[in-house]
């Protein structure tokens, strides 16, 4: 679950273990200094070590009873110092666990309450510099981040994730156990973006099989590769590496196109690409009639290019995807 701002449970227990064996010592110098008014059925004079004894078994309220203090300034101090010395031992220890209790019962009532209302999300696998790119997309779309579900097998991408206020799951994608904990089966979107193609393979079948409407959308590296992910279930297949080789190309020939390119994929700054509905009064007209510069028209489940004889007329249930400058209005 998203982490909250509090100090970490190790440190937190580590003081507090820190602050009872300071109380611990404490009582043991405070016997010892006295001890001339304790009384040892093993006969002698007690030891630094007889007073550590005696304080651990007092303040443990174990009690054995064979050092007892018989003085009465022995007996005075263990009213007035070590008897609230033994309260506060003890607080800190019952303390500790009850903290810890109830952080693991308050983080399991997160949780199940997280998968009792959780729908139509969008499970992002992979936390690495793609996933991060995509979470950030994402949001910079509006996507809430309560909405968004990492998941990836390396502890420390989930915990970084959580740090940014998103739920995270540890585990192996290709595993079905580890899908289901991030309720992929009622996600409405899901991005595979592991290291590895054949592991985005695996996960992209897993993923389709859990889920038969939720649009996949999967990375690769190698362009030999996509065909083969479009065929385990992706609806989308992106190539990193011949992309960035088109993008390198452009820019050498073009610096100037190839400087647009990569405004149009760098979101929230310049110019964004964005899907929108079409409005009322787009209804009727053609594309060029928009306020937005309009590059394709999503009709259905078909694409069509803003050229073609069917996207001449748009209708009010078509989907129009812009160019538009970043803070643009829908």
């Amino acid at each position: 679950m998203p982490a909250r701002r509090a100090e970490p449970a190790v440190r937190q227990v580590g003081s507090r273990l820190l602050l009872a064996l300071a109380v611990l010592v404490a009582t043991s110098v405070i016997v010892y200094l006295d001890r001339a008014g304790y009384h040892d059925n093993a006969g002698g004079e007690l030891s630094f070590l007889d007073a550590a004894y005696y304080a651990t078994v007092t303040l443990s309220t174990t009690g054995y009873g064979d050092i007892t203090p018989y003085s009465d300034s022995a007996r005075l101090i263990n009213i007035l110092v070590i008897t609230p010395l033994r309260v506060l031992f003890l607080i800190i220890l019952v303390g500790t666990t009850l903290e810890v209790l109830t952080e693991r019962t308050r983080l399991q009532w997160r949780l199940n309450r997280w998968r009792s209302t959780v729908r139509e999300h969008t499970v992002v696998i992979g936390y690495g510099t793609k996933g991060r790119s995509a979470v950030d997309t994402l949001l910079g779309q509006g996507v809430k981040k309560e909405e968004i579900v990492v998941v990836d097998p390396q502890r420390k991408a989930v915990e970084q994730a959580s740090q940014h206020g998103l739920v995270g799951v540890v585990g192996d994608a290709t595993r079905t156990d580890t899908l289901v904990r991030a309720a992929l089966p009622v996600a409405a979107r899901v991005v595979v973006a592991p290291e590895r193609d054949d592991t985005a393979v695996l996960i992209t079948l897993t993923a389709r099989q859990l889920n038969k409407t939720a649009t996949v959308v999967a990375a690769v590296r190698e362009d030999e590769n996509a065909p083969l992910l479009r065929q385990s279930g992706a609806d989308v297949v992106v190539t990193s590496s011949s992309s960035a080789g088109r993008l390198l190309g452009l820019s050498m020939l073009s610096p100037h196109a190839g400087a647009v390119m990569e405004d149009l994929l760098t979101y929230g700054q310049g110019l964004d690409v964005v899907e929108r509905p079409v409005t009322r009064a787009e209804a009727g007209h053609g594309p060029r009639d928009c306020a937005d510069l309009v590059v394709a028209v999503v009709r259905g489940r078909r694409v069509l290019n803003y050229n073609e004889p069917e996207a001449a007329v748009l209708q009010l249930t078509d989907r129009v995807i812009v160019i538009r400058a970043t803070g643009g209005g829908a």
